[in-house]
């Protein structure tokens, strides 16, 4: 989606904190943690920019946080740069701290992420080599993941380019968070070619992920049907510079083309997967229905599209207790400075019947 920013300001007066060692795949979950029950409460965010969100809307979205209390978060777009000099070896586990800036950065993550409730919460990071892109995984350190990767592969120490995958396997699920790359205007490199490749690898992870059943959350950067953005003809017909792709399927808004959606479609109906958020909300809410919505100011003002999601496996379907939008409205109502709301699942205990949950729409 075509993003908003605004300038990230200095901020280096509070004390400086003990920085807390890097999580690895290496560390071992005790015997304890792992004899407690699985997670059952989850948000999904993209933050367009972990450091802005911290710096400019962490009161707000700490309690919200709070009135959740969530036992995994999610987080897409977090827009860290990996540790590693310029020119040499990135490691996309870690946080760059080796120039003044990248440190004074660092320690206002830290220093967010050691006050309550965050605290209650071990983090992996999936960085990119920039300022882009980038995912990163809360868990409360009650409920740690088994195993934890970075790629669709499982391999041990691969990062997906971009650190757009974390993958947490639980006893009774596995986890993925997925940043998905933009579709584009144009076919070209970084546009239409890339996102069938995703699309692609995707399906594959999906078909040979049969040994648990999937939660998969992020930001997909797909409106699955029309009811899944505000305004279908607008979105339909939208085009960059007068551009028209020679294959028609491939035009309109990225998240939006005929080609995104059947591809999406497939992927779900090969993987045995349900889209939560629909399954429970069968009718179109101008209101809440929607997790991105475009610039209060321009063309785009009023124009929403629902491209974060909770998608899970047909078995975990009757476990499904809610799964809500958290924003609302055109001036962006809980999105905390970001363009796109949180998203949240709440699921039942294996097979015993529905709780109230309490949480706000």
């Amino acid at each position: 989606m075509k993003r908003f920013f605004q300038p990230v300001g200095k901020d280096g007066s509070a004390k400086k904190p003990t920085l807390a060692p890097p999580s690895t795949d290496n560390d071992k979950i005790s015997a304890e943690d792992a004899a407690k029950k699985q997670p059952l409460k989850f948000i999904t965010w993209n933050a367009n920019s972990f450091l802005l969100r911290v710096k400019n809307n962490w009161p707000e979205f700490t309690k919200f946080v709070s009135s959740i209390d969530p036992d995994v978060i999610a987080i897409q777009e977090v827009r860290m740069p990996a540790a590693g000099s310029k020119g040499g070896p990135k490691n996309p586990g870690e946080l760059k701290d080796d120039t003044s800036s990248s440190r004074e950065e660092k320690q206002i993550i830290m220093r967010a992420l050691s006050s309550p409730p965050f605290g209650d919460y071990r983090v992996w990071w999936s960085l990119s080599d920039s300022k882009y892109a980038g995912t990163a995984l809360f868990v409360k350190k009650c409920l740690q993941p088994q195993k934890v990767f970075f790629n669709l592969d499982r391999k041990v120490s691969k990062h997906e380019p971009d650190g757009r995958v974390i993958l947490a396997e639980f006893e009774t699920f596995n986890l993925l968070n997925t940043y998905a790359p933009n579709n584009g205007w144009k076919e070209e490199e970084n546009s239409f070619p890339r996102r069938r490749k995703w699309d692609k690898r995707i399906l594959e992870f999906v078909l040979q992920s049969s040994d648990k059943p999937l939660i998969w959350c992020g930001d997909l950067n797909v409106s699955h049907e029309e009811i899944d953005v505000s305004h279908p003809d607008f979105f339909s017909a939208a085009k960059v510079n007068g551009y028209v792709p020679p294959n028609k399927e491939d035009c309109g808004q990225p998240g939006f083309t005929l080609n995104e959606r059947k591809r999406f479609g497939n992927i779900l109906k090969e993987g045995k997967l349900i889209d939560a958020y629909r399954h429970l909300h069968k009718e179109k809410d101008m209101e809440h229905g929607f997790s991105w919505s475009g610039n209060p100011i321009g063309k785009y003002r009023g124009k929403r599209m629902r491209i974060d999601y909770f998608v899970v496996a047909e078995k975990l379907k009757d476990r499904i207790v809610s799964c809500e939008m958290h924003g609302q409205g055109i001036e962006l109502q809980g999105f905390y400075g970001s363009d796109h709301c949180p998203v949240s699942l709440v699921l039942s205990e294996g097979d015993t019947a529905s709780k109230e949950t309490g949480l706000p729409a």
